[in-house]
């Protein structure tokens, strides 16, 4: 284990030599928002389909305050580490044992994960399968098909899994998918996407702690996204979320919204 401090750039050239050698697999690890400071050795990677693996953490506005990295931040800033051709976007996941699919995949491919630093709860114990595919059902509805479809990422998921029990309660069937990897998810056979995705559902919400961009493609044109569209600032994360809309609330408000459009 090699201890670079603050050196990320360096750190990257290093893990590409390492890699380039063919003896091993390298790993490093540094706050996402410092992944701006080796973006050059990320693309070099990139361009060589060098075997590394990113490890990001405190990747979104929760990573809280009094800290001069931490407030400004989006989560979906991740999209902006696919650097060039033949580099995965990073896989953003909720605290369970689907943490172990998306670092299964880093064996066989070129993988960022981008972690939280937040107190979230743990969910779906047996979700490896599902987290390798890039996305997968979570919580399926309940008092018949489901009506409303929504798709969360990362510590996000439980606010998704939240609205539900709210529009479960009013008699909606509702679906949660969890997608921590869109790049994994659309590389699948349309037969599986569809049987998360049906497109018989045309009511849908993402919820990300960033930007609403590239949720587009799978809510439709009759879905909502709850995102931040700015950076963020330096507060308490539970503070951040409210603030910010980021809220079991908002995605429920969301839901309601896409329904009637439809």
């Amino acid at each position: 284990m090699l201890h670079f401090g603050i050196r990320e750039h360096a750190m990257g050239a290093m893990l590409n030599g390492m890699a380039l050698g063919g003896l091993s697999r390298p790993f490093g690890g540094t706050f996402l928002v410092f992944s701006d400071y080796m973006r050059g050795s990320v693309r070099l990677a990139a361009l060589m389909q060098a075997p590394v693996t990113y490890v990001w953490t405190h990747d979104s506005i929760g990573a809280g305050r009094g800290r001069p990295h931490a407030p400004a931040r989006r989560a979906s800033d991740r999209a902006a580490r696919d650097a060039g051709p033949g580099r995965r976007t990073a896989c953003r996941r909720q605290r369970d044992r689907a943490r172990a699919g998306c670092r299964s995949c880093a064996t066989g491919a070129r993988p960022a994960l981008a972690l939280t630093r937040q107190n979230v709860p743990t969910l779906q114990p047996d979700a490896v399968a599902g987290a390798a595919k890039g996305g997968y059902v979570l919580a399926e509805a309940d008092g018949g098909s489901a009506e409303v479809i929504l798709i969360g990422t990362g510590s996000e998921v439980q606010l998704a899994l939240a609205a539900r029990e709210t529009l479960q309660a009013e008699g909606v069937p509702t679906r949660v998918v969890s997608m921590p990897c869109t790049e994994w998810f659309d590389e699948q056979p349309a037969e599986y996407r569809e049987s998360v995705l049906p497109a018989a559902v045309s009511a849908r919400v993402s919820v990300e702690a960033g930007r609403a961009m590239p949720w587009y493609k799978y809510v439709g044109s009759q879905g909502r996204c709850v995102s931040l569209e700015h950076f963020g600032a330096s507060a308490d994360y539970k503070k951040l979320y409210e603030e910010f809309g980021i809220t079991a609330d908002a995605v429920v408000e969301a839901a309601r919204e896409s329904l009637a459009a439809g």
